[in-house]
């Protein structure tokens, strides 16, 4: 090649060079929750949503689907000459930063705010994106955004993120890490935001030190769309477009998603980068494309053995139902759930029961099947059922219109489902949320308070239960609705299925089993001032204050009880592994599932360790009156703690085993978490 048909191929928009045979490649592809931006395709639950599963078989399934439907469409898609953006074989997906703030529009993209689930459950993306094939990708994944990016979206063109090193290694990079070094991932993109002074796509820190020497990555390394030309217009940490592209391809960036590296040309005659660079570069793209198996003959590639059928087939839109159920998390009952089918009067009200909008999320696919919450619970109603609907109030603003027809209604019927919540109109990426003030982030977590003043009026006056239905990719401060609702189902945004499970678990067809993959504070008070990246009171792991639900929380209509917790051993020495065991028993009349969760608790000797940290976790399935023997290993790596300087370390002492149905702490047990905890001893190594 020559130097300028090299530098046409390190942007995301790679032209053809037809006397070599090499065809146009379009690098940007979706897949976030379902192949995206690109047609038709099966929509699974937003990621938040997936994070309250707690099941890495489910994910697996998941991605193993969309990377099946992906193949497919990518052969149709080249069979007619589209060639264009999101119709590739590479997707920037999955999203594992850390949900560290709930005020963070793009939270919804994560797997939520603990380290260990957003890693195991992220390996299980990667896993079935890429297959299993010792020669062929099925697909390229992406580990994004490396790394310490949560937000502001606002700032995030010009923003330092200063962490301790301590928060860096024990919170912010545990998931890339687990990535990288176990799943394997293709490629990581790198944030828009500096990290302790130096942009993320050029950090000698992130990328030499750590992502290339000490986890040794082999795949490639993209720039966040753009964020290149940030070095010289936001960061100023360069002068002109010819150093940032230079900083960036030396500090180890392979591809390009924007146009930034089209000034590598001068940057070679500038003497600012080799020749042998951009060839180092270019082999890892290529490698890339190789394994993809995109310059050989489509036959000997095992995944092209798809075609069109597969796209939203049967098995697919069952696994998306079967996720939208486990994502759904029940946050209170006072036992009106679940409902008689036979019911003589429904009303269904709420600004979000006849909107589609909401099962979608961001990076979205379409469906020919998406059915929304209205459609959902009068398919399973009683066909004698009067179900009356009425919209009653808008998402977030005043109604100009002062007459009201709709909140008295409530009381004419034997129960009331109101629909409420937010949708990506209020939240999101930094360009996307139409209605939002901050770019996308939701500085007031709080109900809108035209929907809250909408559920005062259908209260007042009955005793009929009203049934509150949340939608949002993130926490909504509510402790009223949490005082005036008979019961609180929270759906995130679910999926083309989400209207036929939440009528399934309201009418008790099934029973709700997920579990808050983020703390859902009392009020923002709670919260440290948003562009601080110290994890001092943040999450469940550092939070002091009572929230109004904790991470782990969610209720189910059977009842389990949790026995006999057991460890193999009082003591230990360091790097020696401890089990635990214990029994779990549906005590309930319903057959269910439950998450069994493990939290441990290390030696504080310095007084900065976390309070908790989720270590294991499982999905158990039980039929009413049975109980299963659930067992986990500890090894040394789930008894570090970080210091100060970053470094893990195993330290002599008392460590606490906590297992049960949620996270440790006063709220929970209020909340009625079982839990068991018990205590093991670590000798000193020397």
């Amino acid at each position: 090649m020559t130097i300028e048909e090299k530098i046409s191929q390190l942007t995301y928009d790679a032209v053809a060079i037809e006397r070599l045979g090499i065809p146009e490649y379009n690098w940007w592809s979706e897949a976030l929750h379902g192949v995206a931006r690109n047609g038709r395709a099966t929509v699974f639950p937003q990621p938040i949503g997936l994070g309250a599963t707690f099941d890495r078989k489910l994910i697996f399934s998941i991605y193993s689907a969309v990377s099946d439907e992906a193949r497919a469409k990518f052969a149709i898609s080249q069979e007619i000459g589209n060639y264009a953006q999101y119709a590739g074989l590479t997707f920037w997906t999955p999203n594992v930063n850390i949900f560290r703030d709930p005020r963070w529009g793009r939270g919804m993209e994560t797997y939520g705010e603990d380290p260990y689930l957003t890693a195991q459950l992220g390996m299980e993306v990667v896993r079935g994106l890429q297959g299993d094939d010792p020669k062929y990708l099925k697909t390229g994944a992406c580990a994004k955004h490396y790394a310490v990016h949560s937000g502001p979206e606002a700032l995030r063109h010009e923003f330092d993120a200063i962490t301790s090193l301590k928060d860096l290694h024990e919170t912010y990079l545990p998931a890339f890490k687990a990535l990288v070094t176990e799943a394997n991932v293709e490629s990581v993109m790198g944030a828009y935001n500096r990290v302790l002074g130096e942009p993320a796509c050029a950090s000698s820190l992130l990328l030499g030190d750590i992502l290339f020497k000490e986890w040794g990555f082999k795949g490639h390394f993209l720039s966040d769309c753009w964020a290149i030309q940030d070095f010289h217009t936001g960061h100023k940490v360069t002068v002109d477009v010819v150093e940032s592209a230079a900083l960036a391809i030396n500090a180890g960036v392979s591809l390009n998603c924007g146009n930034t590296f089209q000034a590598l040309g001068e940057a070679l005659a500038r003497g600012l980068v080799s020749e042998e660079t951009i060839d180092a570069r270019l082999a890892e793209l290529f490698i890339t494309r190789f394994e993809l198996g995109l310059f050989d003959p489509p036959s000997m590639n095992p995944y092209n053995d798809v075609n069109e059928s597969i796209i939203n087939c049967e098995e697919h839109v069952e696994i998306a139902y079967v996720a939208a159920l486990k994502s759904m998390v029940l946050l209170k009952n006072n036992g009106a759930l679940p409902l008689k089918k036979d019911l003589k009067t429904l009303y269904v009200t709420g600004p979000q029961a006849n909107n589609s909008t909401v099962l979608l999320g961001n990076y979205y696919g379409v469906s020919s099947n998406l059915v929304n919450f209205l459609e959902g619970i009068t398919s399973r109603v009683s066909a004698g059922t009067t179900v009356d609907y009425r919209m009653g109030v808008l998402e977030y603003w005043d109604n100009i219109n002062p007459v009201d027809w709709a909140s008295g209604g409530a009381a004419d019927h034997e129960a009331t489902i109101v629909v409420l919540g937010i949708s990506q109109l209020l939240e999101g990426e930094e360009g996307e949320s139409l209605a939002s003030p901050s770019k996308g982030d939701r500085l007031d977590l709080s109900v809108p308070s035209n929907q809250l003043d909408y559920l005062r009026k259908l209260k007042a006056g009955h005793d009929h239960p009203v049934i509150v239905v949340m939608t949002g990719g993130s926490p909504i401060t509510m402790p009223e609705v949490e005082e005036l609702a008979d019961a609180i189902l929270w759906t995130w945004y679910p999926g083309q299925e989400g209207g036929n499970a939440v009528a399934d678990l309201i009418f008790g067809n099934e029973v709700p089993s997920g579990k808050l993959p983020i703390t859902f504070p009392k009020s923002v008070d709670q919260l440290p001032p948003y562009e601080d990246y110290s994890m001092t009171e943040r999450t469940y792991r550092y939070i002091t204050s009572e929230p109004l639900y904790p991470f782990g929380f969610g209720l189910s209509y059977t009842k389990f009880s949790f026995n006999d917790l057991f460890l193999d051993t009082e003591e230990i020495a360091p790097g020696e592994s401890i089990h635990v065991s214990l029994k779990v028993r549906n005590s309930g009349h319903l057959d269910a599932e439950e998450v069994v969760q493990l939290y441990v608790s290390v030696p504080d000797l310095d007084g900065i360790q976390p309070r908790w940290s989720l270590k294991n976790f499982t999905r158990v399935e039980l039929s009413s009156g049975s109980s299963t023997e659930v067992s986990f290993r500890l090894d040394s790596q789930a008894l570090e703690q970080i210091n100060q300087e970053g470094v893990a370390e195993v330290v002599p002492g008392e460590y606490w085993v906590y297992v049960g149905n949620g996270s440790p702490g006063e709220r929970s047990e209020a909340l009625g978490v079982q839990m068991l905890s018990a205590t093991f001893h670590v000798k000193d190594g020397i």
